[in-house]
């Protein structure tokens, strides 16, 4: 599984980083979390807000910094 924290690096686009990977231990799964920043990569996926949250090449989430337990139900 590959999730992608969408954002600038902003505050909350941190937080939704720090939650994703809380998520992805409590579920003891497999994941790669990366982090994308470059404005045309964000556009490409349709997301006019940030934070959002990719996970295998589908946005889950976006606009918002989502807790551990919503992130949870998309993985």
């Amino acid at each position: 599984m590959i999730i992608k924290i969408l954002g600038s690096g902003c505050r909350n686009c941190k937080k939704l980083e720090v939650n994703a990977r809380k998520a992805v231990e409590e579920l003891g799964i497999a994941a790669t979390i990366e982090k994308v920043t470059d404005f045309k990569d964000i556009v490409s996926y349709g997301v006019m807000t940030t934070p959002a949250l990719v996970v295998d090449e589908q946005v889950k989430i976006s606009g918002k910094v989502a807790s551990v337990e919503e992130i949870k139900k998309h993985l």
